[in-house]
Formats: C-alpha cells, structure tokens, sequence
C-alpha cells in the first residue's frame, strides 16, 4: 500500500491536517506487473480445475454461461 499526501489550499476551506490518499496499488516496480495465465490454459479442455491452497480445495468451474466460478 502506498501514501500519498497532497497539499491543499491555505483557504477557507483548508482541512485542519493533510489529507492522505490511500492506493491499494503496488507502486512501480515493487512488485512488478501481474502474471497472466489462460482460462483455456489452465483448465485444458476441462470444466473444472481444483486448486489445492494452505490445506485447502478450491474449484474452479467454467459454467454454460462461459463464466468463472470460484468455490472452497
């Protein structure tokens, strides 16, 4: 998460302290860009796929509607 502060006018509507804008983002190059992985790639002519993640099973189902669910 990265902080930003932004100054803001001395006016009448001058906030009693600096407001902080919140990102969620990585910043540039901390994490770098996301890697990207196929539908078709990871389900291989399947319909569903089971993740196994910390002790757990996910499924991956693809449904008629062409759409991606995702259950524990």
């Amino acid at each position: 998460m990265t902080t930003t502060v932004l100054p803001l006018s001395q006016g009448n509507d001058a906030l009693p302290r600096p407001f902080r804008l919140l990102s969620l983002k990585a910043a540039q190059g901390s994490m770098g860009l996301a890697r990207r992985v196929s539908s078709q790639a990871l389900l291989k002519g399947e319909r569903e796929l089971v993740i196994q993640h910390q002790g757990n099973e996910y499924h991956l189902r693809l449904t008629r509607n062409d759409k991606l669910i995702l259950t524990k």
